[in-house]
């Protein structure tokens, strides 16, 4: 399992219904970032790079997705400063199936 709940139990305070709608948020919103990230790399647009990750970037950070948080930020930084599209093409795959697996794992947790 490469998530952890810890950040939203805590937030949640023993909401079950609080922690199904964060999951249920992340399951609907961040495919669609992760697909408009993926355009935004193939058309080279630095702009929407840097937007779309730093949108994923919070969504991973509360499901204790450290790795995919620390890609995130990366593409972030490097979408913001006009960086290596290439170093940005490099860490994209691992971001996605990171989030693709996860996305698996809560479904399969929590029955969504």
């Amino acid at each position: 399992m490469i998530y952890n709940l810890d950040k939203i139990n805590e937030m949640a305070e023993g909401d079950e219904d609080f922690i199904i709608s964060v999951i249920s948020v992340f399951l609907e919103e961040v495919p669609e970032d992760l697909e408009g990230l993926e355009k935004a790399i193939g058309a080279r647009d630095y702009e929407n790079v840097y937007k779309l990750a730093h949108k994923i970037k919070p969504n991973v950070d509360i499901l204790g997705m450290e790795q995919a948080r620390a890609n995130a930020l990366e593409i972030e930084t490097l979408g913001k400063s006009n960086g290596s599209m290439s170093e940005i093409e490099e860490k994209f795959p691992v971001l996605k199936k990171d989030v693709l697996q996860v996305m698996l794992e809560l479904k399969n947790d929590f029955d969504l």
